[in-house]
């Protein structure tokens, strides 16, 4: 079995570089790139001068501006992120066509066999990061591995503008030191979980058999099995067609007041628009998400007449859908909104659908 050469691209803070790079009064300086404080909106992303005040992306902007007063809030202009993102991913196909897109600023590339008949993936990587640097002006930090879990952990270990490789005699170390909460793909409800079952390390984890991990994670079990060992056998897919976008928050306490419930859907729905921005992408099903208390999950859908990306009307009908649930009337720890029936498979581009949100009474506060 050929032993496959994955690179894992990941531009630096690319939209608060790509503004820092266009205004460079911004330089230096801590830069947000989201919504205005003052309208609930979210970070979309943040400079690492930003970062180290505590700010990240999807924090709620009014939170950002208390951790840093003094930071420049930039609107997001994505149709020059996309031009940005056409001109790296250019550069990725000079070397293979097995790219795999995961947004606008990263990517899997799978350079075992490659344009430029170069043996070495760790030479491919420094080229391509040196192209992307003369085109661009911006810098993308990369991971080299045997597969995609290894090469995405990689590129995060040196950030920003790092290079960094993790060969197969290494993989199988480097997992058992790290916290399981730095493990791509475990969210913070799975870590929660893990630390519960004594899970806090990959080392931990690997002494886990299939068998009891399936009893306590179903489906994903067999990966997360694999990922302990270092083994990912997912392939580069060029051609990989998304079903579906969408975002949830866990709420470290359990929420009964409906309009702070409508409140935080109106965040989940910023993250979910920005991913849909990210991916091109509109959507016609929206579908919420409500967890109780007592854990007990249930499903809301809409299916509307035409495609839809534009945060303010996903929130608003998530916050229509939510007087079909008992949210109120039970306490909830959980809300999440999923986009569906894309229109990734078609050449017509989406159209934001322009709906009558007045006839759309606002849910009340339970007694």
């Amino acid at each position: 079995m050929v032993m496959r050469k994955i690179i894992h691209i990941d531009m630096d803070a690319f939209f608060a570089s790509v503004e820092q790079r266009d205004h460079p009064a911004y330089r230096g300086k801590p830069v947000i790139v989201g919504g205005n404080p003052a309208a609930r909106g979210v970070v979309a992303a943040a400079s690492y001068e930003a970062r180290k005040f505590g700010i990240h992306s999807a924090m709620p902007s009014s939170q950002a501006i208390r951790l840093c007063p003094d930071a420049i809030f930039a609107k997001p202009r994505f149709d020059i992120y996309k031009q940005v993102s056409g001109q790296i991913r250019s550069i990725f196909l000079d070397f293979t066509d097995l790219v795999e897109p995961l947004s606008l600023d990263e990517a899997y590339l799978d350079v075992t066999e490659n344009h430029a008949g170069n043996p070495s993936a760790t030479l491919i990587a420094r080229e391509i990061r040196q192209k992307i640097r003369e085109a661009t002006h911006l810098t993308a930090s990369a991971g080299v591995a045997s597969n995609k879990f290894l090469a995405k952990m990689a590129s995060g270990l040196n950030k920003p503008d790092g290079l960094t490789v993790i060969t197969p005699e290494e993989a199988e170390a480097f997992i058992e030191k790290l916290p399981i909460g730095e493990f791509y793909g475990i969210g913070k409800a799975t870590e929660a979980k893990m630390h519960h079952l004594g899970i806090k390390t990959g080392a931990d984890l690997k002494k886990w058999s299939r068998t009891e991990l399936r009893q306590h994670f179903g489906k994903v079990a067999s990966f997360y099995y694999g990922i302990a060992r270092g083994r990912d056998n997912r392939e580069v897919q060029s051609d990989r067609l998304r079903k579906s976008v969408g975002a949830e928050n866990t709420f470290s306490q359990d929420l009964d007041d409906v309009e702070e419930m409508i409140v935080r859907l109106g965040q989940i729905a910023e993250k979910v628009s920005l991913r849909l921005i990210q991916a091109e992408a509109y959507g016609k099903t929206i579908t919420l998400k409500v967890r109780y208390d007592n854990f007990e999950s249930v499903t809301r859908s809409v299916t509307l007449p035409e495609f839809v990306n534009d945060a303010p009307a996903l929130g608003k009908l998530a916050a229509r859908l939510v007087n079909e649930t008992e949210a109120g009337s039970r306490k909830v720890r959980l809300l999440g909104i999923c986009v569906s029936n894309l229109n990734l498979s078609v050449k017509a581009p989406g159209h934001q659908l322009s709906l009558n949100f007045k006839e759309v009474p606002r849910p009340l506060k339970p007694n």
